[in-house]
C-alpha cells in the first residue's frame, strides 16, 4: 500500500474526537503523528526524552541522524499535504532540490539505471534540518505543544485495558499526563511490548532479519552549483554501497555502507580506500577532490530489519496506537523509514476519520500492515540476495529476486522499465506494479542485441 493506493489527506473528513492526545517520541514519526492528531483533538502534546535544539543539530536520541537520509516521493507528498508549502520551507532553510531523473545516478546490477522519461523532484537535506523544519511548522500551530527532556516511565491505566495517559519523568520528578489517546513513536527500543505483557496482553509477534550493516559518514564541501547525487547498491559479490547527496550549507553527505560485517573503517583514509573499492569512481572522486569538513567519521551499526506484527494481535488496549520504527524498521540502504512513517500517519488520519477512537488501534494496524508489508518485501527481499542474511524469508523471494534482477538490468537501457522501477523505489507504486503485463513484457522480451 503506497502513495498511489492511499486516499489523499482530507481535513474536511475528520471532526473532533477527543480533548487531548499525547505522542511519545519527537522524531519524524512523532511529529507527523502530532500533525495528524491536531485535526481530531483540541490539544496535542509531544513528549521527547532529548532536548530539542534551537537549530538543526543532531540529537543524541537519533544516533543515525548524522547519516544520509532520503524523503522519498510518497513521504514528501504526505508532508506537503499536512504542511502546505513544506518543500518551499525546506529549500528556504537550505535544502537542495534535485531532479531524480537527471541529477541522481543510481547504480545497481552492474550499471546505472536509465534516466526515465519524467521529472521527479527530491529535496535533499540532513535529518536534523528535516526535523527542524517540521518542528517549526508544528510550533507555529496553537494546538500542538512540544515538551522535551521528558522520559516515559509508563502508561497510565485505571482498569488495565485502557490507556488513559502517560507517566513521565522530568528533572522536577514524576508527573502524570492524562490523554484520550497515546501514540507510541519511540522507535526500535519501544517498551510497549513489555507493557502489554505486564498487563495481560500478548506481545506482538516479532520478526528480525539479520543483515549486520555498518555505516560510515562524512560531510564534504560542495560547489554551490554542483548537485550531483549517487547511490551505489550493494550486491552479493560486493556487499559494499554508498550514497552521496547534496545538502544544506554547500555540502555533500557521503555515507558508505557494508553488509554482513564488511563495514567501512572509522578513519578518513580508510574510508577513502573503501570508496575506491566501489564499481564507480564518482564517490571516491568527491572525497579526493573536495575538503572533508567533518571532525571524524560518524559510524552507526544496523544489525537487522525488525517488524512487530501488531495486526496479528486479537486484543489490544483502547487509547493506544504504535507508529513508525516502533512497528517496523528497515535496512536504511533503501531509504524507506521516514516515508513509511508518513504513510502510516496518513492511515492514522483515515482511521480516525472513519470511526473516531472506537476500535482505533485495530483499524489503524490493519491499514498500516499494508504499508509495512510492501516496504518489508522490498527491503528484506533484497537483503535475501545475500547468503549470509538470516531470518524468516517471505514466500516467493528467490523467484521475485531473479525477476527484479533482470528488470533492473533492463532498466539500464529501457526508459519505461526505469520509470516503473523508480516509482517502486520512491514508494509511489506497490512492488507488484513491476508485474503489470506491459512491464513484464518489456522485462522478459529478448533484447534487441540478442
Amino acid at each position: 500500500m503506497t502513495d498511489e493506493t492511499i486516499p489523499a489527506y482530507d481535513p474536511d473528513r475528520i471532526g473532533p474526537v477527543g480533548d487531548r492526545a499525547v505522542v511519545v517520541g519527537g522524531s519524524m514519526a512523532g511529529l507527523i503523528a502530532a500533525r495528524v492528531l491536531a485535526d481530531a483533538f483540541e490539544r496535542v502534546t509531544v513528549v521527547e526524552r532529548d532536548a530539542f535544539p534551537d537549530d538543526p543539530r543532531p540529537r543524541r536520541g537519533v544516533p543515525q541522524g548524522t547519516h544520509v537520509h532520503a524523503m522519498l516521493e510518497a513521504g514528501r507528498d504526505v508532508l506537503e499535504d499536512l504542511f502546505p508549502g513544506y518543500g518551499d520551507d525546506l529549500v528556504s532553510a537550505g535544502a537542495v532540490e534535485i531532479d531524480l531523473s537527471t541529477d541522481f545516478d543510481f547504480y545497481d546490477e552492474g550499471d546505472f539505471v536509465a534516466d526515465g522519461s519524467h521529472h521527479l523532484s527530491m529535496y535533499c537535506a540532513s535529518r536534523p534540518l528535516i526535523e527542524h523544519v517540521t518542528r517549526r511548522r508544528l510550533d507555529a500551530r496553537g494546538d500542538v505543544s512540544l515538551r522535551d527532556e521528558r522520559h516515559l516511565s509508563g502508561y497510565v491505566t485505571d482498569d488495565g485495558t485502557t490507556v488513559e495517559g502517560v507517566q513521565v519523568r522530568t528533572g522536577a520528578g514524576e508527573r502524570e499526563v492524562r490523554a484520550d489517546l497515546v501514540v507510541d513513536c519511540t522507535g526500535r527500543t519501544s517498551s510497549t511490548p513489555d507493557w502489554l505483557a505486564a498487563h495481560g496482553f500478548d506481545r506482538p509477534p516479532r520478526e528480525t532479519v539479520e543483515i549486520d550493516l555498518g555505516y560510515g559518514t562524512v560531510l564534504v564541501e560542495r560547489p554551490p552549483d554542483d548537485v550531483r547525487a549517487y547511490h551505489v547498491m550493494p550486491s552479493p559479490s560486493r556487499p559494499r554501497g554508498a550514497v552521496a547527496l547534496p545538502i544544506e550549507d554547500d555540502r555533500w553527505v557521503v555515507t558508505l555502507s557494508g553488509m554482513h560485517g564488511d563495514h567501512p573503517p572509522g578513519d578518513r583514509e580508510g574510508l577513502r580506500s573503501f570508496a575506491e573499492s566501489l564499481p564507480i569512481d564518482a564517490v571516491a572522486a568527491i572525497l579526493d577532490e573536495h575538503a572533508v569538513v567533518s571532525e571524524g567519521v560518524e559510524r552507526y551499526p544496523i544489525p537487522s530489519n525488525l517488524r512487530r506484527r501488531y495486526w496479528d494481535l486479537e486484543r489490544f488496549p483502547d487509547g493506544l496506537v504504535v507508529l513508525g520504527d516502533a512497528v517496523a524498521s528497515f535496512n536504511p540502504v533503501y531509504g524507506q523509514g521516514m516515508s513509511v512513517a508518513a504513510m502510516e500517519g496518513l492511515h492514522l488520519h483515515h482511521a480516525l476519520a472513519s470511526g473516531g477512537r472506537d476500535g482505533l488501534a485495530v483499524r489503524f494496524f490493519d491499514r498500516a500492515e499494508r504499508v509495512v508489508d510492501d516496504a518489508w518485501r522490498v527491503s528484506v527481499g533484497s537483503d535475501f540476495r545475500f547468503e549470509a542474511t538470516t531470518g524468516p524469508k517471505p514466500a516467493g523471494t528467490d523467484l521475485l529476486n531473479r525477476y527484479l534482477s533482470r528488470a533492473t538490468r533492463r532498466a539500464h537501457h529501457d526508459d519505461e522499465v526505469a520509470d516503473a522501477y523508480a516509482r517502486v523505489v520512491t514508494m509511489e507504486s506497490r512492488p507488484t506494479s513491476m508485474l503489470r503485463p506491459h512491464v513484464v513484457w518489456r522485462v522478459l522480451r529478448p533484447s534487441l542485441s540478442a
